[in-house]
């Protein structure tokens, strides 16, 4: 009897001590949310994360880690053995949910980056930046609530409340804007921050070219000075949403939408994209001109052409209008072959 007691504490010690684990890749996650035993280890068993369910859970048991479980996103590195996964479960041990802002456009892009990687579904994330009272606490309104979010890295656990998320995202961008004497730079131009994010959103989409990023930033800034509408193309695409738009025909000038800056003067209610931190630098930056106009160059280089009078500007225009109907003909010859 003590031989079969030794042999079989011998063989749980084999399994719980050394690797248990079958997937491939460096790392895996899993999620619980629901503290059920027999869920949890087929969970694990279907993950390929522990390969003896028997032994997980009678040390499980053993240990009384199922009171101490806490709902989450766990993750295991491969060759863990089922001890230390069992010591992870019982500890708490949370795994980070990464949120990473690049560029975003419209509010359903942010719920979907929130529901796939938190516990909080794109409905809910939809309603709340559509809710006028829920928003209030951030001093910003539906249409300029992506004045909160500054492009990064933030880490936060999967069970995250969508409140906190957006506290900490405020508290993000109230940082940035005390650094660098970005406030002192925004009060200079005659812009709040939140102005000079909206700016910045429109620089953008207009090109990714840094040197021409920051003419274009004078030349909207000179116009707004002017009262000038902006008549800016990416406003545009926004206010149509449609933006695999690669000319902007007079057809859609007429569009009634507040962004539409060819027809409403002044900066959009918003911003049409959430602007790197790098382009939102570049409009603070920006050099003083007195450029009015700014049109494609007609050889396609991505670059542009800036003018301080309408007769310059016109002249480059027609060049760049002819040069991409050659090019539109062109294509469209060579695509019916």
């Amino acid at each position: 009897m003590v031989l079969v007691s030794a042999l079989l504490a011998l063989i749980i010690g084999y399994f719980a001590f050394t690797s248990t684990t079958k997937f491939t890749s460096k790392s895996t996650t899993f999620i619980i949310d629901n503290i059920n035993k027999q869920q949890i280890s087929n969970l694990l068993v279907e993950k390929n994360i522990i390969s003896n369910k028997t032994v997980f859970l009678w040390i499980g048991n053993a240990v009384g880690i199922w009171e101490k479980i806490k709902p989450g996103k766990y993750e295991v590195k491969k060759g863990e053995s089922i001890i230390g996964i069992i010591k992870m479960l019982k500890n708490g041990r949370l795994a980070e949910s990464k949120l990473v802002i690049n560029k975003l456009r419209v509010k359903e892009d942010f719920a979907k980056l929130v529901s796939k990687n938190f516990s909080t579904d794109s409905v809910t994330v939809m309603q709340f930046l559509t809710s006028t009272d829920s928003l209030k606490m951030y001093a910003v309104d539906t249409n300029t609530v992506f004045t909160l979010f500054i492009p990064d890295t933030y880490a936060f656990y999967w069970n995250t409340p969508l409140r906190k998320i957006m506290n900490k995202l405020n508290e993000a961008k109230n940082n940035f804007w005390n650094n660098n004497n970005r406030l002192e730079k925004s009060k200079a131009i005659g812009l709040s921050p939140e102005n000079i994010y909206i700016l910045a959103s429109i620089v953008e989409e207009e090109t990714n070219y840094k040197e021409d990023r920051a003419k274009i930033a004078s030349v909207y800034i000179n116009r707004l000075h002017k009262n000038m509408p902006l008549q800016a193309c990416p406003t545009i695409k926004y206010a149509m949403k449609d933006f695999a738009l690669t000319r902007i025909y007079e057809k859609y000038l007429v569009n009634p939408s507040p962004y539409n800056t060819y027809r409403v003067k002044g900066l959009p209610p918003g911003p049409i994209c959430t602007p790197s931190p790098k382009c939102i630098d570049l409009v603070l930056n920006a050099p003083q001109t007195d450029y009015l106009f700014f049109v494609a160059n007609a050889n396609f280089d991505g670059y542009h052409h800036f003018s301080t009078n309408y007769a310059e500007h016109n002249k480059y225009a027609i060049e760049y209008q002819k040069a991409l109907d050659l090019y539109t003909a062109k294509k469209k010859e060579k695509n019916s072959k």
